[in-house]
């Protein structure tokens, strides 16, 4: 099965996390490595102005804590947080540390997604790894 997956996590209510969990766990090989990944997007230069100077760095740590929350017992597991745009962060990342499979939670598409795309669509038309979406 697979060495390294990925499951990039966004918080919010409509994605399916431990969905994603599980099916990690069972495509996982023996002592397969499960990273769980959050993408800060940038925060916008005309905000910066308006938010702590602490903002950043504590919006990071309060992320990477959530992520621990989420491993609970899984084995081999770790926690990266990261900056940029969030779909092409995902599929940088997953090609610079040999990621052979994404297990990505996705949330039911509207029309917005369509016009507009979705990280998931994102990830699915650009990864060169495989990728389970879960919705």
């Amino acid at each position: 099965m697979y060495k390294n997956i990925l499951i990039p996590v966004a918080f919010d209510a409509q994605k399916d996390v431990a969905g994603a969990i599980d099916i990690a766990n069972r495509i996982a090989g023996e002592g397969a490595t499960i990273t769980f990944l959050h993408v800060m997007e940038q925060v916008p230069v005309y905000v910066t102005d308006y938010v702590p100077a602490t903002f950043v760095s504590e919006t990071r740590e309060a992320a990477r804590a959530k992520l621990t929350e989420l491993l609970g017992d899984v084995a081999n597991a770790r926690v990266v947080v990261i900056d940029g745009p969030t779909g092409r962060s995902i599929t940088n990342w997953a090609d610079e540390t040999g990621v052979d499979c994404i297990v990505i939670p996705s949330h039911r598409p509207v029309m917005s997604d369509i016009l507009l795309g979705s990280t998931a669509a994102w990830v699915v038309r650009h990864a060169h790894c495989a990728v389970h979406v879960i919705r």
